[in-house]
C-alpha cells in the first residue's frame, strides 16, 4: 500500500507530465485554430505554457527530493533521478533565458523572420519549441519507467 509521499509523487508526475502534453498538444494546437486573433492566441499560449513551468519546477523539486529521502544519495544512481534533473534545467533554461528573449523580441517588434538560426522571433520559438518537445518526450520516458510505481 502506498502512503502518501509516494501518491504525491504520482500525483506530481501525473500533473507534470499530462500537463506537458495537455497545452502542448492539444490546448495551444486549438487555441491557435479558434482564435482569430494570433497575438491574442499567442498570449494566452504563453499564460499556459508559463503555468505548466512553474508546475514542472515544482514537481521536480518534490519529485528529486522524494527520491533522495525514500533511498537516500544512492538515488543519484537512478536513471529516473537524471531525467526529472535534466527536465528541470530545460525547463528552467526555457522559462528563464528562452521566453525572457521571446519577450524582448516581440516588445522590439522584431517579428520578420531571420531563418531558423538568424536569431530573430522564429529562431527564439524554435529553440522554446525544441526545449519544450524534449521535456515531453523525456516526461513519457520517465512514465514509462515509473511504471506506477511509488
Amino acid at each position: 500500500m502506498s502512503n502518501f509521499p509516494d501518491s504525491l509523487r504520482n500525483i506530481a508526475l501525473t500533473l507534470w507530465v499530462g500537463g506537458l502534453w495537455a497545452i502542448g498538444v492539444l490546448v495551444a494546437p486549438i487555441l491557435f485554430a479558434s482564435v482569430p486573433d494570433r497575438a491574442l492566441a499567442g498570449v494566452l499560449a504563453g499564460k499556459m505554457f508559463n503555468a505548466i513551468a512553474w508546475v514542472g519546477i515544482g514537481s521536480a523539486v518534490y519529485l528529486l527530493g522524494h527520491t533522495l529521502y525514500r533511498i537516500g544519495f544512492r538515488g543519484m544512481k537512478e536513471g529516473s533521478f537524471w531525467l526529472i534533473v535534466v527536465m528541470l534545467l530545460l525547463t528552467l533554461i526555457n522559462s528563464f533565458a528562452i521566453h525572457p528573449w521571446i519577450a524582448h523580441l516581440k516588445a522590439q517588434a522584431v517579428q520578420v523572420a531571420q531563418g531558423v538560426f538568424g536569431g530573430g522571433f522564429d529562431t527564439a520559438h524554435a529553440l522554446s519549441t525544441l526545449l519544450y518537445l524534449m521535456v515531453c518526450l523525456l516526461g513519457l520516458v520517465l512514465v514509462v519507467k515509473s511504471g506506477g510505481k511509488g
